[in-house]
């Protein structure tokens, strides 16, 4: 997948508005692969709409999302399911994790269904992440941000020509952050990807080439 395109989308929930001024809604919107984004939101603006959406897990809006010129509203339970497996990596504000697993089988559940990362790669990012002594822990027992950092690798252990990461240093130190910045980006290049960030106020200091505002 090389594009990723929103053309006069709006959420239905919108619809009733006239005072809707954004980057995002209503107009149109182009992210390409290998490019480094911000979209910069404040709460109740559809953010979690915006990345429900792209991962085709809601529907409930107007105008067109496109992959590669394809309208995403036509695609099939087993396109969906290539895409989310080879196309799109998605590290979700609330996580998703499974808190009575430890975070290693959290992150080898995806990897295992993937056999995409190799063994050291996976212990050096949680060795980077400072995590190393939380592998054999469960998951529920540890801190959001110590979470958000698990989930981070989860997100990697795929191919992917587009990592959506929505909130993704909400709960984590500056340290940690600019961490978490370096191992995205190095590992987008790696795959010559694309990152789409989001945020409501924090969010990691990289080189975007493009901030929307939703």
């Amino acid at each position: 997948m090389n594009k990723i395109q929103l053309i006069d989308t709006l959420p239905n929930v919108f619809l009733s508005r006239s005072d809707i001024m954004s980057d995002i809604w209503q107009q149109k919107v182009t992210f390409e692969k290998g490019g480094l984004y911000l979209v910069e939101a404040n709460s109740g603006t559809g953010k979690s709409s915006l990345c429900s959406y792209i991962f085709g897990y809601r529907h409930d809006y107007q105008g067109q999302i496109l992959f590669d010129g394809e309208d995403i509203s036509q695609y099939a339970v087993g396109k969906w399911t290539e895409i989310r497996k080879r196309h799109i990596a998605l590290l979700w504000q609330e996580l998703r994790l499974f808190p009575e697993l430890t975070a290693w089988e959290n992150v080898q559940i995806k990897n295992k269904l993937t056999g995409f990362q190799k063994k050291k790669q996976i212990e050096e990012w949680f060795e980077m992440l400072g995590i190393t002594d939380k592998q054999d822990a469960k998951v529920g027992r540890m801190s959001f941000g110590q979470q958000q950092r698990v989930a981070l690798i989860r997100a990697l252990c795929q191919p992917f020509d587009f990592l959506f990461v929505d909130e993704p240093i909400s709960h984590l130190d500056d340290t940690n952050s600019e961490i978490m910045g370096r191992i995205m980006t190095a590992e987008a290049k790696r795959q010559g990807a694309g990152i789409i960030a989001t945020s409501i106020g924090k969010h990691m200091e990289l080189p975007y080439e493009q901030v929307f505002k939703l």
